[in-house]
């Protein structure tokens, strides 16, 4: 993946270059007013800018309608869309962060505490990639070894213990694949992950942000409501691990993309997930602040009747769920 860059401000992805040609213009525009402070050419500038502007919002609108799937893997993983800490930070109010498993140590990768929502009291619980090269590396890149679901577990159960809705932000290219994570039982912390969600008694809300990567991202989705924002993916395995493994040639990687129907309209269409959050022109990375507020309303519906339905009900609801969607798969 190619990366340009029409500032310093902001990326732009290989097949964005139409527009980084034009927002480029738009500074270079920008630069000449400035320096014009009060002349007589500023009003025609100011008009070339407007004029350029709307190009770019019609060449964003024109590409991303028309994304393919290995395009939107390249969105999900853009380093300026929000992650789970933006959202957190935005939507969550008296946020306490929760650290540990109680077993081993605190992974990073996956964070989480208490807080309020629109003033209901709730868990959270997010995998963070991190935004610069320290945080990334804090943070594991939001791959996260067995102690991350661990602690998510433990975060889960306290959850329903004290009757907390569960909301949690997925963003992960997978579970930490390293021999120590290996060593100390990373798949059955997957596995137990998944059985906490299943089980436990309050509502679970899970949006898949950016990037929902095999067991690492169902340890943590296996929700009432699954929501995926309009560009985000969500998949067994990463294209270029699959065209690896298929075609021994990671270059491969757009057309397994293809095959492995990762996208959130094509989830939406299968029944795997319930809603799909629409992003702003040009996606998340191009408007946080919108792409947040949008989020946050679309979790306020979702999670509005989930809290009148008793615990017995909740959870027997949400195992059919995910029931029904194997015996749809074998059928």
């Amino acid at each position: 993946m190619t990366v340009l860059s029409a500032s310093p401000m902001r990326q732009f992805l290989d097949f964005e270059k139409p527009v980084a040609e034009l927002e480029t213009r738009i500074d270079d525009l920008r630069n000449t007013a400035a320096s014009q402070d009060g002349q007589a050419g500023e009003v025609s500038i100011s008009d070339e800018i407007g004029k350029l502007s709307d190009k770019v919002e019609k060449q964003l609108r024109a590409l991303y309608a028309k994304l393919t799937p290995w395009q939107k893997v390249q969105v999900a993983r853009h380093a300026q869309r929000p992650h789970a800490l933006d959202y957190i930070n935005a939507l969550i109010t008296e946020f306490t962060p929760l650290a540990g498993d109680r077993q081993f140590s605190d992974d990073k990768a996956i964070i989480g505490g208490v807080g309020r929502f629109n003033g209901q009291a709730v868990m959270v619980i997010g995998t963070e990639r991190g935004s610069d090269l320290e945080t990334r590396l804090a943070h594991n890149f939001g791959m996260a070894r067995p102690e991350g679901y661990r602690k998510a577990i433990r975060l889960m159960k306290m959850a329903g213990r004290f009757r907390l809705p569960i909301l949690t932000f997925v963003d992960t290219s997978g579970a930490w694949p390293g021999i120590d994570a290996e060593a100390r039982g990373q798949a059955e912390a997957i596995a137990r992950s998944i059985e906490t969600c299943l089980s436990v008694p309050v509502p679970l809300i899970a949006t898949v942000i950016g990037e929902g990567g095999s067991g690492g991202a169902v340890a943590l989705a296996s929700a009432d409501r699954v929501l995926m924002l309009e560009n985000a993916i969500y998949s067994v395995i990463s294209p270029e691990a699959c065209a690896s493994i298929l075609w021994r040639d990671p270059k491969q990687a757009s057309t397994a993309a293809d095959a492995l129907r990762l996208t959130a309209q094509d989830l939406k269409k299968f029944g795997l997930i319930d809603r799909i959050v629409n992003e702003p022109v040009g996606g998340a990375q191009r408007d946080p602040k919108t792409m947040i507020e949008l989020l946050g309303q679309a979790i306020a519906e979702e999670l509005m009747p989930l809290l009148s339905v008793g615990a017995t009900s909740l959870v027997a609801q949400r195992r059919e769920k995910f029931l029904a969607m194997g015996r749809s798969a074998l059928s």
